[in-house]
């Protein structure tokens, strides 16, 4: 098997989006299967990498939870396999909300792959994510679709996995509003609501953190510099010892009430300063749909 094949392993609830990322990966050049047994994942990569003019060293499975239980639970111990033996391996597990995933369904009238006669819809999702705990368990990057459009999970999937080198962590800072939810993705959610808040001046209640007006009210609250200090210090210093561990991926989420003043100004200046330490850092910002800023 070639020292440098690359298999990216998507996973997760049924409706949460994996034929997108599988398409998405197809797209770039990936040699992808749908449904792929787990216990025949090193046969598979011993056939398409053998060598001649249509080897492949990049390759991408789907695995979901219609695989062997015992398959399941020993898919942690073969990743570690195969990334002793050279293959770089990457985990991407996708969910979403179960009323998303309802509705999902509902919409487009498929079947749940575990749903029948005897097994209704919810009951199935709530099976399927148990017998998926191993899996998400081991995961690289979780990414929650609940509120992710098809496009926005194709340029997560490119952006985020397919252009992470071999043993680099790919840093994510995004901003949210609790009012909307925490997201469920994170690692480390840093809560910015008890800072100085613009809505409250008419003036800058229509803008964003992306406008300059709002920025240049934030930095001058000595509570907000001494929030980015604090923060950016946390990551400054954990930030290698994640790496040192052979980390792939680490989300930073940054809130604010509604996801719009303080959290974005806060993940742009942020992720300024750590691109300065650190590469690759992306920015979303999840309140600001469709915005130039999301996932740069």
């Amino acid at each position: 098997m070639p020292d440098k094949s690359r298999l990216i392993i998507i996973s997760g609830l049924s409706g949460s989006g994996k034929s997108v990322a599988l398409h998405a990966l197809e797209d770039l050049g990936y040699y992808c299967i749908d449904n792929m047994p787990a216990g025949l994942l090193r046969s598979l990569l011993d056939e398409v990498t053998k060598p001649g003019d249509d080897a492949a060293n990049q390759i991408a499975v789907g695995v979901d939870a219609r695989n062997r239980r015992e398959d399941l639970e020993s898919l942690p111990d073969l990743i570690a396999d195969l990334g002793r033996s050279g293959t770089q391996t990457d985990l991407i597990f996708l969910q979403a909300d179960d009323n998303i995933l309802l509705k999902r369904y509902s919409e487009t009238r498929r079947r749940h792959p575990l749903a029948d006669i005897e097994t209704e819809l919810q009951a199935a999702i709530a099976r399927e994510r148990k017998l998926l705990g191993p899996v998400i368990n081991a995961a690289d990057l979780v990414i929650d679709t609940s509120r992710t459009s098809v496009y926005e999970l194709a340029d997560a999937i490119r952006d985020r996995v397919d252009r992470r080198q071999s043993k680099e962590l790919s840093i994510l800072v995004q901003s949210f509003g609790f009012k909307h939810g925490i997201p469920a993705d994170a690692d480390f959610v840093f809560d910015l609501r008890c800072l100085p808040n613009p809505y409250w001046n008419p003036e800058l209640r229509s803008l964003n953190g992306l406008d300059s007006e709002v920025a240049e009210f934030l930095d001058a609250q000595p509570g907000f510099v001494q929030m980015y200090e604090d923060i950016l210090g946390f990551l400054l210093r954990w930030i290698p010892e994640y790496v040192s561990v052979n980390r792939s991926y680490l989300t930073v989420a940054l809130g604010c009430t509604g996801g719009q003043h303080r959290s974005v100004h806060m993940t742009n200046k942020l992720a300024r300063t750590l691109k300065e330490a650190h590469d690759p850092v992306k920015t979303r910002h999840n309140e600001l749909s469709n915005h130039p800023g999301n996932a740069t």
